[in-house]
């Protein structure tokens, strides 16, 4: 009788230590969401006395995976850029893969719409400008050659703009940040119909 006890203790132990093993491995090697940032961006011609009837917003966005154990299969990445809840311009990036501990630079330009044009414009000659920008796309992780479920990543920054047009904050890049559950509904309603 004493055998058989000492025999389901050592058993439990063994299930205990493999659980253990098991749940550090799982947290060693969950991967980390890639960070986005605007580390460039301007409006050029918005502070100039020619009043054209469009513009464009020149922007560089770096695209960082900070996992050293798996690269990043990214769908087609949305850009939308809205001043106040106008939605001033968008841009697709194409799908591509990110290796492990790398990041990408995106540097691109966006058509301000018409319509909206001289309203930015204004605000930008006040030193009002505000800018909200929202990234949305879905992500797969590529880990030791296996593949995970998607993931949707949904992203949003605000961006201040000075007179020059540039950002007019101190550290002049803008870290996306997760969205509001607003945005996410939004962008949810926005991915299922593309």
């Amino acid at each position: 009788m004493c055998e058989t006890k000492s025999f389901y203790l050592w058993l439990l132990q063994v299930i205990a230590l493999l659980g253990i093993l098991a749940l550090c491995l799982w947290l060693a090697m969950r991967p980390k969401s890639p960070n986005y940032t605007i580390v460039n961006f301007s409006i050029p011609g918005a502070n100039t006395s020619n009043e054209s009837d469009h513009g464009s917003i020149q922007y560089e966005l770096d695209i960082e995976n900070p996992n050293q154990d798996s690269g990043i299969y990214y769908d087609d990445i949305f850009l939308m850029f809205y001043h106040g809840e106008d939605k001033v311009g968008s841009k697709t990036i194409p799908s591509f893969y990110q290796g492990k501990d790398k990041t990408r630079q995106v540097i691109d330009q966006v058509d301000v719409e018409t319509r909206f044009w001289t309203v930015l414009r204004k605000a930008i000659m006040n030193a009002t400008a505000e800018l909200r920008v929202d990234l949305s796309t879905k992500i797969r992780y590529n880990t030791w050659g296996i593949k995970s479920k998607q993931h949707g990543i949904n992203r949003e920054g605000k961006i201040p703009i000075g007179k020059d047009g540039k950002i007019s904050n101190k550290k002049k890049k803008v870290k996306l940040r997760h969205a509001s559950k607003k945005w996410k509904q939004r962008s949810t309603r926005f991915l299922l119909s593309t």
